[in-house]
């Protein structure tokens, strides 16, 4: 299935993947700037565009200056209307936490209506079906985070198995730091959210 690629307006990325994989390479407009250095040329821009003095003309780009909603949001949208169902994002991280934490709530509200992976330099991020099988992962670090709770978690392929636990942000019992044993691991949940991040 043809997927998209979403460069937010975050940490800058130090490691890009093959782009040539994704049906199209799309930006909000406050990372245009740090692709032009990159030597990237996105197929399409959107946002406000009050950060880019001139815009491009040989590039597509769709104006969104509604303000009460983020550009990242507002991407979603614009790709959702055009048919996709899967988006790698990056740059959703860094700079500033509170962006990332409504970038979180964005992709949790969007989440059943597109499948959403997360990338940094460090991490891959998502949130979780409530039936997971995760392939590839032996000795890398794994983190289970409840957004806010998740209740009757399992896992296999963990070096701290969870059994039928109960996480939450309020009582501070989450599941960070755990490490793969098996190159597959499964997960379960019976209610709530949970967000995975798996170390690149």
């Amino acid at each position: 299935m043809k997927k998209i690629a979403l460069f937010l307006n975050g940490e800058k990325p130090q490691n890009i993947p093959d782009l040539t994989a994704y049906a199209g390479i799309y930006s909000v407009d406050g990372a245009f700037h740090y692709l032009k250095e990159l030597g990237i040329k996105p197929d399409l821009i959107m946002g406000d565009f009050d950060s880019i003095e001139q815009l491009p003309m040989d590039i597509g780009h769709i104006h969104t200056p509604d303000q009460n909603f983020t550009d990242f949001e507002k991407a979603l949208k614009i790709i959702i209307e055009q048919g996709f169902k899967i988006v790698d994002v990056f740059a959703a991280n860094g700079l500033e936490q509170d962006h990332f934490l409504g970038n979180m709530s964005t992709a949790l509200k969007y989440n059943k209506q597109i499948k959403l992976s997360f990338y940094d330099d460090r991490q891959k991020y998502y949130f979780l079906n409530k039936r997971s099988s995760i392939t590839g992962v032996k000795d890398k670090t794994i983190s289970l985070f409840p957004f806010p709770k998740a209740k009757g978690v399992s896992s296999t392929g963990l070096k701290y198995p969870l059994k039928d636990d109960n996480l939450s942000m309020k009582k501070n019992i989450i599941g960070t730091r755990n490490i793969a044993i098996e190159d597959e691991i499964s997960i379960r949940f019976a209610k709530g959210q949970l967000l995975i991040f798996i170390t690149v």
